[in-house]
C-alpha cells in the first residue's frame, strides 16, 4: 500500500499480516481520488472513515492536507496500526475502537465525507441500513456525501440518496448525497 499524492507521495506502508483487512487497491484509490480532486478542497473537509482497516484512505486524505479525520474499526490491531502510522507520519488522525453499527446509532458530529469500506460479504440490505442510519442520525454536513466501497456484485443504485457509482476492477465506489 502506498500514498499516491500529497506531502507523503510515494510513501509505502506495510500493514501487519495478521490484520483482518482488504485494503483498497492503489488502482481503485487513484481513481477515487481523481474524482475527489475535482469536488473538494482537502484542507477544508472533515473525514469519517468507517471500517477503517489499515487507514489507507485516511492517510491519503491526511497527506493532501485534511486535518479533521476520524477512523472507526472494531479490531484492536487495526486501530493500533492506524495510530502508530499516523504518529510516524505526523498525521492528526483520531482512532476509535468500536463496532461501526453501534458507533453510528447515535450522532457524533457532522462530517463532510464519510467513507465506509465494510466487509465485502455485507448484503445489499446491510449496506442500505448503513447509509440510511448515517443520514437519519445526521452525520453529514449540508454539502457532505457518503462513499461506500463494495463489491461489483452489489448494486446500490436503488438506495435513497444514491447519486452515482464508479467501478475500478472488482471494487465499486457508490456515492450518496442529500
Amino acid at each position: 500500500m502506498r500514498i499516491i499524492s500529497g506531502e507523503h507521495k510515494g510513501k509505502r506502508l506495510v500493514a501487519p499480516k495478521n490484520l483482518p483487512v482488504r485494503p483498497t487497491t492503489d488502482f481503485a484509490k487513484e481513481g477515487l481520488f481523481n474524482i475527489l480532486n475535482n469536488r473538494i478542497y482537502f484542507p477544508e473537509v472533515s473525514l469519517l472513515e468507517l471500517f477503517a482497516g489499515t487507514g489507507n484512505i485516511s492517510y491519503e486524505f491526511a497527506s493532501r492536507g485534511t486535518k479533521n479525520i476520524t477512523c472507526v474499526d472494531l479490531h484492536y490491531g487495526c486501530i493500533k496500526f492506524i495510530s502508530e502510522t499516523a504518529s510516524k507520519l505526523d498525521f492528526d488522525i483520531q482512532t476509535i475502537k468500536s463496532d461501526v453499527k453501534k458507533y453510528i446509532e447515535k450522532p457524533k458530529g457532522k462530517h463532510d465525507i464519510i467513507f465506509a469500506d465494510p466487509p465485502y460479504n455485507f448484503s445489499e440490505k446491510e449496506l442500505e441500513d448503513l447509509v440510511d442510519t448515517l443520514f437519519t442520525n445526521d452525520f453529514l454536513t449540508e454539502s457532505g456525501f457518503i462513499i461506500i466501497e463494495h463489491t461489483k456484485h452489489n448494486d446500490l443504485s436503488s438506495i435513497k440518496n444514491y447519486t452515482e457509482s464508479r467501478r475500478y476492477g472488482g471494487s465499486v465506489f457508490s456515492f450518496f448525497k442529500t
